[in-house]
């Protein structure tokens, strides 16, 4: 088997290679990070992407250079995708984990491409080197790894290493709704008739965490504020998640073999830490922006936070309930 591409061992992000598979290009070829489908479907070619630096660029600008092989690849799964998000909720639910993991790896390792090519040349205008936090080299070469997945034979075992939940949402037509945080490679989208939200490197902890408020609400349709609401707490406890997940890497002839390492086995402190109702109460704030909510009104009683999901008698709010827009 070729070696294992590792970009991040010594930065090695050039456009004569691909983003992927590490394969040098024979000439320049660019594909864009949101497929194409999704560029047409929403009209989002021209429409405005903020990055971390707080520059503005155009979503059709987010590019990575690929070679035919990582093409033919990425084209496969994103028509796959494009097939089952088109029918909506019921056909998205069927997807293997695996294939949902990978579309949406490959958006988010493609803007952490974009946000470090950018890094590297603004400080390479300052004569200064570009460096990554330790924990931020690990956990990126690790997802890297997972995603050449799409290209490459790759088997997972044990716990796999993220956590997904896919919702059905009343959403109005043509709704197109993204979030991203790559530091806790955290990921989020609303449209047609569902939402999805996952954390794409925690081992499954966010899931298990918030596995109370999953099991009242699952099979339940979503109002897009309900929605939000889940959004803000995954976002919330992935900030709080304290553990650098680790894994077993075994490369053989045909495969290459990964493999999550328990949690608890990298420290005896709780996987979370506390959470701050303030703090949440400003995640959520963001969240529900279209709606006006306010901090003061959200946690107005700190012991119970505004909530839609549930109502003071602890029980499910059904979306046709809720007189919102």
């Amino acid at each position: 088997m070729d070696q294992i591409f590792r970009p991040f061992e010594r930065l090695n992000f050039s456009d004569k290679i691909c983003f992927l598979s590490g394969e040098q290009l024979l000439e320049k070829h660019k594909i864009t990070v949101f497929g194409q489908w999704l560029l047409d479907e929403f009209n989002l070619r021209d429409k405005p992407f903020k990055l971390l630096d707080e520059s503005i660029i155009t979503y059709q600008d987010i590019k990575v250079p690929c070679s035919q092989n990582s093409f033919e690849a990425i084209k496969k799964l994103e028509n796959t995708i494009e097939k089952a998000f088109k029918e909506g909720y019921d056909a998205v639910k069927q997807l293997d984990e695996l294939l949902l993991f990978q579309w949406m790896a490959k958006i988010v390792y493609g803007l952490i491409y974009h946000e470090t090519i950018t890094g590297i040349r603004q400080q390479a205008a300052i004569g200064e080197r570009f460096n990554f936090s330790q924990s931020l080299v690990h956990k990126f070469s690790n997802f890297h790894l997972m995603l050449q997945s799409l290209a490459r034979p790759v088997e997972f075992e044990g716990q796999l290493p993220w956590s997904i939940s896919v919702f059905p949402v009343n959403n109005a037509g043509q709704t197109f709704s993204y979030r991203d945080e790559i530091n806790t490679l955290t990921f989020s989208i609303r449209m047609n008739d569902f939402g999805i939200i996952a954390n794409l490197q925690d081992n499954g902890a966010n899931k298990k965490f918030h596995q109370q408020i999953l099991k009242e609400s699952a099979g339940k349709t979503l109002h897009p504020i309900q929605f939000e609401e889940l959004c803000a707490r995954f976002y919330y406890s992935a900030y709080l998640f304290n553990r650098l997940p680790d894994y077993t890497i075994l490369p053989t002839a045909d495969t290459i073999f990964i493999e999550s390492m328990p949690l608890q086995s990298i420290s005896s402190k709780p996987v979370f830490d506390t959470w701050q109702v303030k703090t949440y109460g400003q995640v959520l704030e963001n969240f529900w922006k279209p709606w006006g909510y306010s901090l003061f009104e959200i946690i107005k009683d700190p012991e119970a936070p505004m909530s839609f999901i549930t109502s003071h008698e602890a029980t499910f709010n059904d979306c046709k309930n809720l007189a919102l827009a």
